[in-house]
């Protein structure tokens, strides 16, 4: 007989669920990295644990406090310094409005090929700056519109990134209990085959991770010696720098002004240089190295991986370099499995076959 009571309280719990994914939604984002950044680092600290005796709180604390020197104290330096050039553009398109431009540099002459032509047009522009600049006026303020939206996001990021480094702390510390809720969800779900899937979950995300890390580190340390080549004051910074920005893929805000830079001070030589550096090693190695880490020690082909990490960041933006692979490992898997289960038996061959 039909149980009207368990239905009513099946009911419930489903709109109980809905309405607490509802409240969690504006967080999704800070839940997500902050379960990858602890997911990924749970090793170090288990490691961290064990040096405190077990003071599993106190590891916690430390780890996330490390975190926050690592990723946050460079993106917020980006932050600030990308807010000063920004004023020091407006202020300078200001200057230029009232006293027009300065004396072209003496290497402007000297480009191969085009030098005379720039000469001409820097003269140009000069001579008649006023309607050159009533003329670009509106493009002005729709770039200005740009960069206020842009740096309005940035500023999302930046309270996003603070939310997740908080809920770290407690993903690190309440991490056995989170995943042994998780394993008892997925038993209930899917059986016996709870296990493999976390398993290839958990090596999915650890390989993409491991994937972007050393990523990042590769083109912060190539970053750090084109800088050091090129003659770059305060190559370091700018490798750390680097750094923080290969985790979002971004890189060239870095090396990009470095090479303008280099023009600005007349070494066309090495701005080619960084230029090139630039765009062919640190930019090009994440081609490379990154789906090479990634699909490092996985049964998945190559193909699965790659169509994952570029798939997933196309669909949902930096997330989906973590949820594409994920995502299409576990698909694959599923898929796998059951056709593995569902295939029929071959038929021995007949006499008058084998004949």
């Amino acid at each position: 007989m039909f149980n009207n009571d368990r239905l009513l309280v099946q009911i419930l719990l489903l709109g109980l669920l809905g309405a607490s994914l509802w409240v969690l939604a504006p967080f999704w984002s800070a839940l997500f990295w902050a379960a990858v950044l602890s997911f990924a680092s749970w090793p170090l600290m288990r490691t961290l644990t064990r040096w405190l005796k077990g003071r599993q709180a106190a590891a916690a604390a430390l780890l996330t406090a490390g975190w926050t020197v690592l990723v946050a104290v460079p993106l917020v330096m980006l932050g600030f310094n990308l807010a000063d050039h920004v004023r020091e553009a407006t202020a300078l398109i200001k200057n230029l409005q009232v006293a027009g431009l300065p004396p072209p540099p003496s290497w402007l002459e000297g480009v191969p090929f085009v030098g005379e032509r720039l000469l001409g047009l820097w003269q140009t522009i000069d001579q008649q700056g006023a309607a050159f600049f009533d003329t670009v006026r509106p493009y002005l303020g729709q770039v200005g519109n740009w960069l206020l939206a842009r740096s309005a996001q940035v500023g999302g990021g930046m309270l996003e990134l603070a939310l997740s480094l908080i809920l770290v702390f407690f993903f690190y510390r309440d991490g056995p209990r989170l995943a042994a809720f998780v394993h008892s969800l997925l038993e209930r779900l899917i059986g016996g085959r709870a296990e493999h899937y976390l398993e290839l979950i958990a090596g999915t995300v650890q390989r993409v991770v491991n994937g972007v890390i050393g990523t990042a580190a590769a083109q912060a340390l190539l970053a750090y010696i084109g800088f050091m080549i090129a003659g770059v004051p305060g190559a370091l910074l700018l490798g750390l720098m680097t750094f923080a920005c290969s985790l979002i893929m971004v890189p060239p805000l870095i090396w990009g002004p470095a090479v303008l830079w280099l023009f600005w001070q007349g070494e066309v030589g090495m701005a080619v240089f960084l230029a090139v550096w630039g765009f062919l090693v640190i930019s090009g190695v994440d081609n490379i190295l990154k789906p090479y880490l990634i699909s490092r020690g996985g049964n998945l082909p190559l193909v699965v991986v790659l169509l994952g990490v570029f798939g997933g960041i196309l669909a949902f933006g930096f997330m989906g370099l973590f949820l594409g692979p994920t995502v299409l490992a576990v698909a694959y898997s599923l898929l796998s499995d059951w056709v593995a289960g569902k295939a029929p038996p071959a038929e021995p061959a007949s006499e008058e076959q084998v004949r």
